[in-house]
């Protein structure tokens, strides 16, 4: 079904050659890296003085209502006059205002006040979701987009696009660049034809099953070629794409052909297509070879999108494999887990509660059109579950009212709902309690779908293709697989149209209106003063994380919480409210400690170790009051996940000062520590971290400045201390710059 390559490979002849076989030595490695598909498109975006250390400069820039207030207050606290590129403002995740009162919506009023101001455009809320209007009106083949979304992915459509934190969408505003090394490339080489009832997302669900474990393409472009792609229409396409975050890889790219041409042309933009293929003898890091053929319908279990099995596997072995799960759970989040998945089995089957069809991947027209033709003359019951649908934007929901495919749905007793985000991260259709929601969305992430452990509220979501999604609705909730029953497929053609978004969303890409005045609610807040890096650091643990991987919804709630998202400091209240409790407040009794030592005054627990500082480094009190002190937490692996900054600015307002980790699930959570101003630092000892440890780190600023990657800490203890050694990582020089002045506020008013 899938195969990896242990090393790099050729494609030759549209064939893959390993690098160690025999005829691999008529071919080049540095010059095949030239020739794939990412190399010209990192190229042509670089800025940079070569190939390696690139400087890349994006053509369009995106952001959703969860991010775009907080990177508009960071932009302009760095000196932001009018965005440098065309900004795309959407309205789909905190669509209801109910949430909160007044701020939600007044967050919109500002983001069309924003686009005003500084040349952006606004989608209003209900239009389309982030990803989806992307795709309609901006993506073209050749270019580069970066949106403060994880799931910003439009490689389908030739677009190499990337899902990063908001500092570096600021850094884009004012027209400075995205620098990383080269990355990996790794060829996705697709064979056969899928089978009958397999969807996008049971082709997606199998590659993440397959890579994310180990991080076979963690920071990588996946670059999708093969003749298996030729039989997938553009929307397929998109499907699978857009689920490539949930491997950890930084973007993606696929070859085009005419059915991209096709779609673009359809949207208006024939002008942005653009065929693009690997040249012959294409060299990348490594290979996944897809087979569609044996691609089964799928369901990945709670709590990951890579627990995935096939859904007749787990109906063959329905039990063993829940009690697996279960287990499972309970070794990487804790014993107290209070769902169990054995509780939905009944007369032999495994019954949901609720199945939902929505966002970037789920709500795509061919999806709905599939799920529809299922469920026509037939209906989904009248008992507690339910089925809700939400196309991608209002161009789809016209073209499937104007087909009648909304009227078969809802006549199926499917709900309709405009397009929002709600569902993917817990704002949306929250399952009750004890309830096991499907879902055609992104992640299933603990807790996600809305469920709140510490108030006693326990659900969960399985993911699963839209066709798979419907054929349970058609048996009333009890576990179907779409390739189980007899369905006369039909995909009447999609009628776009523009006049939907040329009436409703503002447009001032190239015309910035700098009188026009921001439009502040009483929600929005500013960003606190953040001090710079001193000259020597002591930091508390004051949180250590365990699990495997930590996920940014851990590390900060998403669902109604992050209406929160534009007062900073309301926002930090909740800060790892899902998996320390006690958090918030170790961390603001070290923020009291910087306070007290700001006055000129010791805390009683720094006292303690006032006799190892003086002794041990021969520090006077003077010297040892100059040294800021600041909190930090371990985690084995934290920041899988979305791109929300928030995972790390909220610790940031609370006082940290770095992290430390074994490793950071993706470069996204890193670079948002960087811009934060907290250090990355990785721990690769053999030691356990223990809440309330104090950690000395002499001459940090120095190391920082000489570029130094290792520096030496020490673990207090009231008659010596434990030498230890951090890693920071390669910085770039903007990155040691930004930790130096403190957060990239600092470093750009500094400029």
């Amino acid at each position: 079904m899938i195969k990896k390559y242990d090393g790099g490979v050729f494609l030759v002849e549209g064939q893959i050659i390993s690098q160690n076989s025999p005829q691999a030595k008529a071919f080049d490695r540095e010059k095949g890296k030239e020739q794939t598909i990412s190399y010209e498109i990192l190229k042509q975006h670089n800025a940079g003085a070569d190939m390696q250390h690139l400087r890349l400069s994006f053509d369009a820039l995106a952001s959703h209502d969860i991010t775009y207030v907080g990177i508009i207050q960071t932009a302009r606290a760095s000196g932001l006059e009018k965005f440098a590129k065309p900004y795309v403002l959407t309205n789909c995740h905190n669509s209801l205002c109910a949430v909160g009162g007044t701020i939600n919506e007044d967050d919109h009023i500002f983001g069309l006040s924003a686009a005003k101001k500084y040349g952006g455009i606004y989608v209003p809320a209900h239009q389309a979701v982030i990803h989806q209007y992307m795709r309609e009106a901006f993506a073209s083949c050749g270019k580069m987009i970066m949106g403060s979304d994880s799931h910003t992915r439009y490689g389908a459509l030739g677009t190499m696009a990337a899902g990063e934190g908001g500092g570096e969408i600021a850094k884009q505003l004012l027209d400075k660049t995205y620098d990383i090394d080269y990355p990996k490339v790794v060829c996705v080489y697709l064979t056969g034809r899928v089978g009958y009832g397999v969807g996008p997302h049971d082709v997606a669900l199998e590659i993440i099953k397959e890579t994310f474990a180990d991080g076979y393409v963690k920071n990588a472009v996946m670059e999708f070629v093969g003749e298996g792609i030729d039989d997938l229409s553009a929307e397929y396409r998109i499907g699978i794409d857009v689920m490539t975050t949930e491997t950890t890889c930084l973007s993606s790219i696929w070859a085009t052909d005419d059915k991209i041409k096709d779609y673009l042309t359809l949207h208006g933009r024939k002008e942005d297509f653009a065929p693009l293929s690997p040249k012959e003898g294409a060299y990348y890091d490594g290979c996944i070879v897809v087979d569609l053929s044996k691609i089964k319908p799928n369901i990945a279990l709670p709590f990951h999108p890579s627990n995935v099995y096939s859904i007749a596997e787990l109906k063959s072995n329905l039990e063993d494999i829940l009690v697996l799960t279960e287990k499972k759970w309970r070794e990487e989040l804790g014993e107290e887990i209070g769902f169990s998945l054995k509780d939905k089995i009944s007369g032999g089957n495994l019954h949901c509660t609720q199945a939902v069809i929505a966002g970037c991947a789920g709500g795509l027209y061919e999806n709905i059109v599939a799920a529809a033709d299922i469920l026509k003359k037939k209906d989904i019951g009248n008992d507690a579950f339910s089925l809700s649908v939400y196309p991608a934007s209002q161009p789809v929901m016209h073209a499937l009212s104007s087909q009648g495919v909304a009227d078969t749905l809802m006549l199926s007793g499917a709900t309709i709902r405009t397009a929002f985000c709600g569902p993917c991260f817990g704002a949306g259709d929250v399952p009750h309690h004890q309830g096991l929601s499907v879902r055609h969305t992104t992640r299933n992430f603990q807790n996600r779908e809305g469920s709140k452990p510490t108030d006693g509220q326990y659900a969960a979501v399985a993911l699963m293709d839209a066709r798979s999604i419907a054929a349970t609705a058609m048996n009333k909730g009890v576990l179907t697989a779409a390739d189980e029953i007899e369905v006369d497929y039909t995909v009447p053609q999609y009628n776009y149209n523009s006049e939907i978004y040329r009436r409703r969303v503002y447009n001032g890409w190239g015309n910035a209106q700098p009188q026009e005045e921001l439009i502040f609610g009483p929600n929005i807040a500013d960003w606190p003063a953040l001090p710079p890096l001193g000259e020597s650091m002591l930091l508390k643990v004051v949180s250590v994380i365990m699990d495997p991987v930590t996920t940014t919804d851990e590390l900060i709630p998403s669902g109604e919480i992050s209406s929160l998202r534009s007062n900073p400091l309301k926002l930090a209240e909740y800060t790892l409210s899902r998996k320390d409790k006690n958090y918030v407040q170790r961390a603001k009794d070290v923020q009291k400690m910087e306070q007290l030592r700001q006055n000129g005054q010791y805390s009683e627990e720094i006292g303690q170790y006032l006799a190892t500082l003086k002794k041990q480094w021969h520090l006077k009190e003077e010297d040892i009051l100059n040294i800021p002190v600041a909190s930090t937490i371990f985690a084995v692996k934290p920041g899988d996940g979305s791109a929300r900054e928030q995972a790390a600015s909220s610790q940031r307002v609370l006082g940290a000062g770095a992290n430390i980790a074994a490793s950071y699930a993706t470069k996204r959570y890193r670079s948002n520590l960087i811009n934060w101003g907290m250090i990355p630092f990785v721990y690769d000892g053999e030691r356990v971290f223990c809440v309330g440890e104090w950690l000395y780190i002499p001459d940090i600023r120095t190391h920082l400045q000489n570029g130094d990657e290792t520096v030496d800490a020490y673990i207090l203890r009231q008659d010596g201390a434990e030498k230890i050694q951090l890693h920071t990582g390669e910085l770039t020089a903007d990155e040691r710059a930004i930790l130096l002045a403190g957060c990239l506020m600092n470093y750009y008013k500094s400029k």
